[in-house]
């Protein structure tokens, strides 16, 4: 019987770490079913993929789909749980068959996110301080800590929920995209969680655009800010952005795509409902307080 986790992986012209990344992955005991979605690399990841890898099911898409290749990679999965997976990260030996146990045992958790340690140092990643420490409160049968959020890369969800919820949406195309399917999953019923059992190991890549990265983290914080939050705290986080973020080339470059935006967001905006804005509330004060997330760079 095969392994109940498919591992999706998306990346673009960064050849060297996929394959390293790809290497891991085949070594894994759980030996899941991978699926490799290259968003119209330049640089023979795809070949390269191809001729050293194929056990692994290869996506060549025509254009950079951003992280809505993960939609498409998912398409092609027939397992129950999906992992997510960047070019740049692996899963650590078992966590994905416990992962996939802890979403047995649970049939309201759409997602369980895994403890990130940086490589090569071997150190925690800032952010699981946030989700080990998150404000909010669940059921008692949630493995860890319940989540508002998760991170895709190292979030392992039920492949039914991901579906039914529409995946990631195409507008945002990457950069901080997971929140909007998060509140989603939440809104309909489901329940995210973070378990320090799994792991996932991550070593950044030396050709990340960090300063481009930044402005499209920027704008879709916005644009999630517009789409689900109630006029009032939505005024108010962009507000407190303009006021706490560099006042520099790239902010300012992020504010104006996000007010280009702006119609197709009003068009599809749907607040959420007083229940969930709490939780968001309660998130985005805790956010404030952390040192894990800063428009920098």
């Amino acid at each position: 019987m095969s392994h109940p986790v498919t591992v999706l992986v998306i990346t673009h012209n960064r050849r060297p770490e996929l394959l390293r990344s790809l290497e891991k992955l085949r070594a894994l005991p759980e030996r899941p079913p991978v699926i490799v979605a290259d968003n119209a690399s330049r640089d023979g990841s795809a070949d390269a993929v191809a001729a050293r890898f194929p056990e692994m099911r290869l996506l060549r898409l025509s254009r950079n789909h951003g992280a809505v290749a993960r939609n498409l990679a998912a398409r092609l999965a027939r397992t129950p749980y999906l992992a997510f997976c960047d070019d740049d990260s692996w899963w650590a030996p078992g966590s994905l068959s416990r992962a996939a146990a802890l979403l047995d045992a649970a049939p309201g958790l759409a997602s369980v996110t895994a403890r990130i340690v940086v490589e090569p140092g071997g150190t925690e990643d800032p952010v699981v301080a946030e989700l080990r420490d998150s404000p909010l409160t669940g059921p008692d049968w949630l493995p860890g800590p319940a989540l508002g959020s998760f991170l895709a890369a190292a979030t392992v969800l039920r492949r039914d929920a991901f579906t039914a919820a529409g995946g990631f949406h195409p507008g945002l195309w990457l950069g901080g995209e997971e929140e909007l399917l998060a509140v989603d999953l939440q809104r309909a019923g489901w329940w995210l969680a973070y378990s320090p059992e799994l792991t996932v190991h991550h070593a950044p890549s030396a050709v990340r655009d960090s300063t481009g990265r930044r402005v499209l983290g920027l704008r879709n914080t916005l644009w999630f800010t517009w789409l689900r939050r109630p006029a009032p705290a939505a005024l108010r986080r962009t507000l407190h952005l303009a006021r706490t973020t560099p006042h520099d080339r790239a902010t300012a470059r992020a504010f104006a795509h996000a007010l280009a935006g702006l119609p197709w967001v009003l068009r599809q905006r749907a607040a959420v409902p007083p229940w969930l804005e709490d939780r968001l509330t309660a998130l985005e004060a805790a956010q404030r307080s952390g040192t894990a997330r800063r428009y920098v760079g």
